[in-house]
């Protein structure tokens, strides 16, 4: 039983992580991105509830890591992206 769970709980994070790929091209990647170039800052991870992932700018690749110091998300009444009131409704269109 442990290992069915674990094996759902892999397919899940696999899952949150193809997720979490196809929004890295929509919000956030630009900053993420440019920010990863100009300072060395390569590995970013996850801030999203229940999502424990690394992603690799160098080699382009999802990683496994360490438990982080808290916090370990945003606040749970917190939208996203970003702070209620702070990301313009048209933010979409802000993309490059």
């Amino acid at each position: 039983m442990t290992r069915l769970r674990e094996s759902q709980k892999r397919a899940a994070q696999a899952a949150a992580a193809r997720h979490a790929a196809e929004q890295l091209h929509l919000i956030g990647a630009q900053h993420a991105s440019a920010h990863a170039a100009a300072t060395g800052h390569a590995i970013i991870a996850s801030f999203e509830p229940g999502e424990a992932w690394f992603w690799s700018y160098q080699t382009e690749e999802f990683y496994d890591g360490p438990a982080l110091a808290p916090p370990e998300h945003h606040p749970l009444d917190q939208p996203t992206p970003g702070p209620a009131g702070r990301v313009p409704p048209d933010w979409r269109n802000h993309l490059n």
